[in-house]
């Protein structure tokens, strides 16, 4: 049988009736998380930040060194070609390229025998011309000449005493004229011969000091060639003329170097010092000598910053300047030595020269880090009451190392923020803390 329902309101409240106890508990537990849920978000949420800390100097006015840069170069001032004195096929070569030599350091070897072959000839005709001149000195055909002479003199003395005995006994006719006539003849024959062998003597004499003077002479001659031919032997030994580095060589072992060449064996180039030329203004070059001194213009100490920002660590000092201005350029040239013995700078380096100028008294300085420039505007960030972040329009100066000047827009006392500018905004509240610079900044400094 069919049941038949039932559409009377109570049968439909008793139905609800039922079922409302669990629909209760359901909303009640939706209530309870929603409820925690909120409580939860409310208890999670941060609390203001604190306000950002940054790092700010205190301005104060203070006497400044002021230095002026320049872009310079360095440069080697004695630069050597080295060139064969003589001809000669290369047999050696002592030196690898780039490497540091010492004056008189050899560095070519070329073939030593023809020149040793010379040497030996030169010192036997040496040999020949001493004995010569010995021989000459001795005058052995003088001493001929002079014997000779003291014999005719004894001739003649004998035959003077022939004429002296005959003629008493020619007279007494003890003797024969005839004998007397004879000895007369012989005493002019001898008288004649004495004179003869006088002149002889005197030619001797004077044709031995002719061969004395003529075998010295060609002693002297031999000499001088035994010399050109032990420097002929050293010059085939190349040496380094001075010390420094010496370059590539540009002929190889077994070619022949001549002394007329056109094209050098290889280069050497002194190191220490190194030499650092650079050009200044005119106006530049005035005030350094204001502030200088003429007389201490090659004394003042100069710094070279190298090309990775790095300062050379010694100082350099000027050593000549040119004799005038440029009228181009309005420049003046002047060229700096610097101490290199670790041969750490090479020539055709470029850096920069820094040089102390003159001092600046009462000058306001900033860190450079901390100025900001916005459409060639430059502006820093100070402290304001409360702490709060101000931008101030700045017109800088000089620079002073890692500081420049603030010609305006400062005034001592006034706190600039250095370190933290990205997190800072004019008009926000900070946490200043004292800035430090970094051991970089403060040796620049």
């Amino acid at each position: 049988m069919t049941p038949r329902l039932s559409n009377s309101p109570f049968s439909i409240y008793s139905g609800l009736n039922s079922k409302l106890p669990w629909i209760a508990i359901v909303l009640l537990a939706f209530v309870l998380l929603f409820a925690a849920a909120c409580s939860k978000g409310y208890a999670e949420r941060p609390a203001s930040p604190p306000p950002p800390s940054v790092s700010v100097v205190e301005v104060q006015p203070r006497s400044v060194p002021i230095y002026a840069e320049y872009a310079a170069q360095t440069f080697a001032r004695d630069e050597v070609e080295i060139r064969g004195q003589v001809d000669g096929y290369i047999r050696k070569r002592l030196f690898k390229t780039g490497a540091d030599v010492k004056a008189g350091e050899p560095l070519y070897i070329l073939d030593l025998r023809p020149y040793q072959a010379d040497v030996a000839k030169a010192k036997g005709d040496v040999a020949q011309s001493e004995a010569n001149v010995e021989f000459a000195k001795r005058q052995v055909a003088l001493l001929q000449a002079q014997a000779d002479l003291a014999e005719a003199q004894a001739h003649e003395l004998k035959a003077r005493q022939d004429v002296d005995r005959l003629t008493p006994l020619v007279q007494q006719d003890a003797a024969a004229q005839q004998d007397l006539d004879n000895a007369i003849a012989e005493l002019k024959a001898n008288h004649a011969d004495v004179e003869a062998k006088e002149a002889n003597v005197e030619q001797t004499r004077l044709s031995t000091r002719i061969q004395v003077a003529t075998s010295t002479a060609q002693l002297q001659a031999n000499q001088a060639l035994l010399r050109t031919a032990q420097l002929n032997l050293e010059y085939a030994t190349i040496v380094a003329p001075v010390s420094g580095r010496v370059g590539d060589s540009l002929i190889q072992v077994g070619g022949l170097v001549t002394k007329n060449s056109a094209q050098p064996l290889t280069t050497v180039v002194p190191l220490d010092p190194i030499w650092v030329r650079f050009k200044v203004s005119e106006s530049d070059y005035l005030n350094f000598l204001k502030y200088a001194g003429s007389d201490d213009l090659h004394h003042s100490p100069l710094e070279l910053l190298l090309a990775d920002g790095s300062v050379f660590p010694n100082a350099g000092r000027i050593q000549n300047s040119n004799n005038q201005v440029d009228p181009k350029t309005g420049t003046l040239e002047l060229q700096a030595t610097f101490a290199n013995p670790k041969h750490v700078l090479l020539p055709g380096q470029f850096g920069r020269i820094r040089v102390r100028i003159r001092e600046r008294q009462n000058a306001l300085l900033a860190p450079q880090r901390a100025v900001e420039e916005l459409q060639g505007m430059q502006s820093v960030l100070t402290l304001g009451p409360g702490n709060k972040a101000q931008a101030r329009s700045v017109v800088l100066g000089e620079h002073a190392g890692p500081d420049v000047i603030v010609e305006q827009g400062l005034k001592p006392g006034d706190r600039v923020i250095v370190e933290g500018l990205m997190t800072v905004r004019p008009g926000s509240v900070v946490d200043p803390q004292p800035y430090h610079p970094t051991p970089v900044a403060a040796e620049a400094n």
